[in-house]
């Protein structure tokens, strides 16, 4: 059971209706409980497919008093172990009860724990700008070789996970903000690679072509659209559930990455059919990609607090899901005719 740790602190007269609201959820358990100074801090414990409901009856209760704050932590373990209840059972009650449309029944982190994971990831920092700039060169260098293990290697590098996941989100959320941020960081993310190694194909001796890994990134296949999908649903689940991302990221830096750096490789050496195929296949799969995780953050029941919020998230989702499939279908149509050519 994944358990998550609560901080709550509040105003020491407003103690009996945090208590009350607490004792709503059967599975939580108070930890500890403090008061000094007119406040209190209650720590408790929940497990964390529960902790976004608790999260947002505390907000509609408190968010307007200023003293009033959330922390949440991550449990690793807790001894002796917490076991779910029996409730947590399939039951024949259970299983007549009608289920919600559109929804996934998979557990997944609050909605604010993975607003705080994306934005970090989805944000141009240094660090990304960085790890972006040497991912690009070495997937350059692996390119020119033909070495599969150097361009692997670029993909574990390069950090193109998090503003596509940021963009996602932010159309599911209607958040503007987080949008902005994500296209910058995106913006960077696909230019550097084109540019720098349009340099590096500039100065090179001999046909990029000659190399069977760039070679095989001229071409858009239906095997390449099922490959962006997949790739934008885990990296979507690879949030929502709060796994491991680094070979998720591997698996977005393989859609991304390499069409980008062979498009700038083959630009630079103007090689101008190929480098549209790559500039194509790169578009379908970050099209792909964003379209695949707006969908999943919709299954799995993303959706903001408020509902002015999400009246204005249900036109932004929308919004971008006609984008998405209106530029994929270009893309496919402008491939069909590249291949009937």
């Amino acid at each position: 059971m994944t358990l998550r740790l609560i901080e709550i602190f509040l105003s020491l007269e407003k103690t009996g209706k945090l208590i009350a609201i607490l004792n709503e959820f059967k599975e939580s358990e108070i930890l500890h409980q403090v008061a000094a100074n007119g406040k209190v801090n209650i720590k408790v414990l929940i497990p964390a497919e529960q902790s976004e409901t608790l999260l947002d009856t505390l907000e509609e209760a408190f968010a307007h008093l200023d003293d009033f704050r959330i922390v949440i932590l991550s449990i690793e373990a807790i001894v002796p172990r917490m076991l779910p209840s029996q409730d947590d059972f399939p039951t024949a009650e259970k299983a007549a009860e009608p289920k919600k449309p559109f929804a996934v029944s998979l557990p997944r982190v609050s909605r604010e724990e993975l607003y705080s994971d994306v934005l970090e990831a989805g944000q141009l920092s240094y660090t990304f700008i960085i790890m972006v700039v040497l991912s690009s060169v070495v997937a350059a260098i692996g390119l020119i070789r033909g070495n599969t293990a150097i361009v692997i290697g670029a993909m574990v590098i390069a950090p193109l996970l998090g503003p596509n996941m940021a963009l996602a989100l932010a159309a599911t959320l209607g958040d503007i903000k987080l949008a902005g941020k994500a296209k910058k960081a995106n913006i960077f993310g696909i230019l550097t690679p084109i540019i720098l190694s349009a340099c590096v194909g500039f100065m090179l001796k001999g046909n990029p072509m000659d190399s069977a890994e760039i070679a095989s990134r001229t071409v858009v296949t239906n095997a390449d659209i099922v490959l962006a999908l997949a790739a934008g649903c885990a990296g979507t689940l690879s949030f929502t559930l709060a796994t491991a991302s680094a070979l998720i990221g591997v698996m977005v830096a393989v859609a991304l990455l390499p069409p980008l750096v062979a498009c700038g490789l083959l630009l630079g050496a103007r090689q101008w059919d190929p480098a549209l195929g790559a500039l194509l296949l790169a578009a379908t799969n970050l099209i792909c990609i964003n379209l695949a995780g707006v969908t999943t953050f919709l299954l799995q029941g993303i959706r903001p607090l408020k509902w002015w919020q999400k009246s204005t998230a249900k036109k932004a989702t929308i919004r971008a899901m006609i984008i998405w499939i209106v530029l994929l279908a270009i893309l496919m149509a402008l491939i069909a005719i590249g291949y009937e050519n």
